[in-house]
């Protein structure tokens, strides 16, 4: 199994708008073969030490049965209309796939 945090950092005012758009290309992931979860996260203030509250920030939790399926998924043509239809809003991602240790 592989893991992936997609941390999405959008612009300021934006997140509403980018959520929109990302939930609405979330049944096409979903339908994709290996996909085992893919879900889009937000802070949540628990006053634990040391979070970091960043709202700006959209984290996508996924699961992917291979890296081949992660790689198919990430050159699915419902992936280049997502990303051409919130390039606008999107200032910064970072990407860690992992692997259980």
């Amino acid at each position: 199994m592989i893991h992936v945090l997609a941390s999405i950092r959008v612009k300021p005012g934006c997140r509403a708008r980018f959520l929109e758009i990302f939930k609405s290309n979330v049944p096409a992931v979903r339908a994709e073969p290996g996909c085992g979860e893919y879900r889009p996260t937000v802070d949540i203030e628990s006053g634990l030490k040391p979070q970091r509250l960043e709202p700006d920030t959209v984290v996508i939790i996924e699961k992917w049965e291979s890296l081949d399926a992660l790689r198919k998924h990430l050159a699915a043509p419902h992936m280049a209309a997502y990303r051409e239809k919130s390039k606008d809003l999107v200032a910064d991602v970072s990407l860690k796939v992992l692997q259980d240790a």
